[in-house]
């Protein structure tokens, strides 16, 4: 079943490139005790994640941070080695952290895993952004279509602060 409003993140745990090589951070150490933006796409450097979700996103960075968001989170079902280069090309204010699922854990845990399997991408996250208070979906935007961005993208979220 399918996270909802008001359900408290499951634990789980990503990975993060840090000058030191990859490191583990548990949903406790990106969601507690912040207001969290967190920005869901099926795969990093693809077509509509790349040119339209995060653009979406980086356009309303400081906007979102100006309505009380602590951390701008993007997470995808990748290895933190393609998620560290995808910061680096396309986040270029540091605005995000890029969490990196890469064995689906966290989408598998909340009900958010696609199978994308049959173009070749295994399984991935659904397209969505979220908006956790310590913990706690305050605000869930799924897409019907993985390949649009019609709900969840940083311009909606913003308009729900």
């Amino acid at each position: 079943m399918a996270i909802q409003v008001g359900d408290k993140l499951p634990e789980a745990k990503f990975r993060v490139m840090t000058a030191e090589g990859p490191q583990v951070k548990s949903t406790d150490d990106i969601f507690k005790g912040k207001k969290v933006a967190l920005f869901a796409v099926p795969g990093a450097y693809t077509g509509t994640c790349h040119k339209m979700h995060l653009p979406s996103i980086f356009l309303n960075a400081y906007a979102m941070k100006d309505k009380g968001v602590n951390t701008i989170a993007i997470v995808s079902v990748n290895d933190a080695f393609v998620m560290n280069a995808w910061k680096r090309d396309t986040d270029q204010r540091d605005e995000a952290i890029f969490l990196a699922d890469g064995n689906a854990d966290f989408a598998k845990a909340i009900g958010m895993e696609l199978d994308a399997s049959a173009n070749g991408l295994g399984i991935r996250s659904k397209r969505y952004s979220m908006l956790v208070e310590d913990g706690v979906v305050k605000k869930l935007n799924l897409e019907a279509m993985p390949g649009k961005v019609e709900v969840s993208g940083g311009d909606t979220l913003l308009g729900q602060l």
